[in-house]
């Protein structure tokens, strides 16, 4: 096993704890507000990982090139999709969770 391997485990591994992270936020969080902030972030930081996990192992520039490409695509769709889904929700009238309400501080 080279370096280059080595190093492609190691963001491969750390973009799959992200995701691992990002999908137990989902599960767990209370409202659709604290979801979102779960799939935005912690999701986008697991595909930065990932994509530079795959960059050690791609053969040629173009291939490196498509996925990057892929990777900012899917950072600008994820902001997109998360606002849309918060002001949607903020119209229908969702209420964010609030700590203090529920008796945590």
């Amino acid at each position: 096993m080279n370096i280059l391997e080595l190093c492609s485990i190691v963001f491969l591994v750390v973009g799959a704890i992200f995701f691992l992270a990002g999908t137990i936020g989902l599960l767990r969080f209370p409202d659709v507000y604290t979801r979102l902030q779960a799939l935005a972030k912690v999701d986008n930081l697991g595909l930065g990982f990932t994509s530079i996990g795959l960059l050690f192992q791609a053969p040629e520039l173009i291939i490196a090139m498509k996925i990057i490409l892929i990777w900012l695509l899917t950072l600008f769709a994820s902001s997109t999709i998360s606002f849309l889904i918060a002001r949607r929700a903020m119209k229908r009238g969702v209420i964010p969770w609030r700590a203090r309400e529920h008796g945590i501080e």
